[in-house]
């Protein structure tokens, strides 16, 4: 139950990330440098949910 919770916490935190993204888009007229980071940030979570959902497939935490 413990892996569900963080991997659904996970989920709002990568949309979050990606609603950063945008807002810097939108905000900024300069730079790309915290659009760029928060993608990267993004991606880095995205690559821990993967890691997390194998880990929970493969010790039947998370059914078939």
């Amino acid at each position: 139950m413990l892996i569900k919770v963080i991997i659904v916490i996970t989920l709002l935190v990568i949309v979050g990330s990606l609603f950063s993204a945008l807002f810097f888009l939108a905000k900024d007229k300069q730079g790309g440098e915290r659009i760029v980071k928060a993608l990267t940030i993004r991606i880095g979570i995205s690559i821990v949910l993967f890691i997390l959902l194998m880990i929970g497939y493969f010790t039947g935490v998370i059914g078939q």
